[in-house]
């Protein structure tokens, strides 16, 4: 895959995801906060998302807890991981916020709107009036995000979805 594509990271880069994971001190640009980190395993970690669509401020994102940038540069085990614990925090979601329906996205590159250099997957409690595909993205406060990460962090220990299939819920 050597020539298919390139990093588009900056020189320099400072990955937000990253510094987040790693504890301490976040760089001046870093929009993440420490309460954004819902839970890590040893190969990806959940935090909520920065950035709000539309009237709904809460969602997730499911990364690689090693830096990787896109999708074309996951190994094979952090993919499934990543898909696994995708199902795992759209469940959460049902279970914390009673959504009817979720759904799921992920970039890569600037032409297919990737922001952050850092492979994402976001995982969308949806609603019949939030109009996701036709918003912009937009702020959610930390404090917002603290309170919709607890929310799901309790969802995940009421629920025991740890390790658990979705034959075990049946909404």
């Amino acid at each position: 895959m050597d020539g298919l594509w390139k990093s588009h990271a900056p020189q320099d880069y400072l990955c937000p995801f990253c510094e987040l994971l790693a504890g301490g001190d976040l760089s001046p640009g870093n929009r993440c906060v420490p309460s954004d980190l819902i839970y890590r395993t040893e190969a990806v970690a959940v935090i909520m998302a920065c950035d709000g669509f539309g009237p709904y401020g809460g969602h997730a994102m499911v990364i690689p807890a090693d830096h990787h940038e896109a999708l074309y540069d996951l190994p094979d085990e952090v993919a499934a991981q990543i898909m696994l614990e995708t199902r795992r925090i759209a469940l959460a979601m049902k279970l914390a916020w009673n959504p009817e329906g979720t759904s799921t996205r992920q970039h890569n590159e600037p032409a297919g709107n990737q922001h952050v250099w850092h492979y994402h997957q976001h995982v969308f409690p949806r609603f019949p009036d939030d109009n996701l595909y036709g918003h912009l993205r937009h702020p959610v406060p930390p404090a917002e995000r603290a309170q919709k990460a607890a929310q799901l962090r309790a969802a995940l220990g009421e629920g025991n979805l740890w390790g658990q299939g979705p034959e075990r819920f049946r909404f």
